[in-house]
């Protein structure tokens, strides 16, 4: 299941760039759903594990991959940590949902991600123990955390 903590979390790694660079693996490239991520994200191809073809780019490295590409790959392969999701577009928001379905992941935002108006999901927002399953049940509980995030930072 997809886990979200909303607001600061002193536990969780913020800078996913630089977290990637120095931490993935090469065989994280070569599976089925982050070649399905880095076709959908970033319109690229893997090659291996070293080597994405993109495009607009040519042959790139995965290091140039979309941060929010990044921070899908270390989330699917680092479960037990907490990443900082808010480096992902709404257009991470399904994958988050597909990995999500796959293993439970606790993932932090720090905005409102837009996870569709018209599908159905199955979220747990930590902060408050609240299990929702469309966005008309996430936006008043992840605005409620977001708000105090706000308040946390004018104290």
């Amino acid at each position: 299941m997809l886990k979200i903590i909303y607001g600061n979390v002193p536990n969780s790694i913020y800078h996913t760039n630089v977290y990637f660079k120095n931490m993935y693996e090469p065989e994280w490239l070569e599976t089925d759903l982050a070649k399905a991520i880095i076709r959908d994200i970033d319109r690229s191809e893997v090659v291996n594990g070293n080597c994405i073809l993109s495009p607009i780019f040519g042959q790139i490295p995965p290091e140039r991959l979309a941060g929010g590409t990044k921070t899908l790959l270390l989330i699917l392969n680092e479960p037990e940590r907490i990443f900082n999701a808010s480096t992902c577009g709404d257009n991470c928001a399904k994958w988050l949902l597909e990995i999500g379905r796959q293993m439970d992941v606790t993932i932090n935002l720090r905005h409102m991600m837009s996870f569709g108006h018209r599908e159905s999901f199955d979220i747990l927002v930590v902060n408050g123990g609240e299990e929702v399953h469309t966005m008309r049940e996430l936006i008043p509980i992840a605005h409620k955390y977001l708000a105090q995030m706000g308040e946390d930072d004018e104290a």
